[in-house]
């Protein structure tokens, strides 16, 4: 399933470390394939285990502590909304429920053209800017009021053609 071509990307981050601490390239090796596939998979985890001699469990639980690593195919844009205590003070659950509405899918859900996947995250550590929504794991996107997210969405939609 992994390529050469990303197991040779995988011995060049293991080679950053001592060899008895190869384990700790595990993230980068998560990262590498997430590139490759689009998501990590049950069975790419299995392989970054066995080639970092680790037990697979170990690595399921970096792959699903992090949000920035998808167990499943996402759409093209994945929009994470900040959840955590602080953020819902401020608005951060019904910028979610707007963009729900907006998109016509539930947190969790992609849409139907494969666009959107909008997905709640823990504290981005931008609080006082909430709410808070951040693009495809890169561009974080603050103070999102409903305007701000339609502005957000749409602009998508127009530059992708499927407005």
């Amino acid at each position: 399933m992994i390529s050469v071509a990303t197991k040779e990307r995988f011995a060049k981050e293991v080679a950053k470390y001592p060899a008895d601490q190869k384990q700790s390239a595990v993230m980068a090796c998560l990262t590498i394939v997430q590139d490759e596939l689009g998501y990590v998979s049950a069975d790419s985890e299995k392989e970054v285990a066995e080639y970092l001699g680790m037990a697979p469990m170990a690595v399921h639980e970096v792959t699903s502590f992090y949000n920035m690593y998808n167990q499943r195919p996402v759409g093209k844009f994945k929009l994470n909304v900040c959840t955590n205590l602080p953020c819902q003070l401020r608005d951060g659950q019904k910028a979610l429920h707007h963009l729900e509405q907006k998109l016509g899918i539930h947190m969790g859900e992609t849409t139907a053209d494969g666009l959107f996947t909008l997905q709640q995250s823990e504290c981005l550590g931008a609080c006082a800017d909430s709410p808070v929504v951040l693009v495809n794991d890169l561009k974080m996107c603050s103070f999102m009021s409903n305007e701000k997210l339609d502005q957000l969405v749409d602009g998508i939609r127009a530059a992708e053609g499927k407005a």
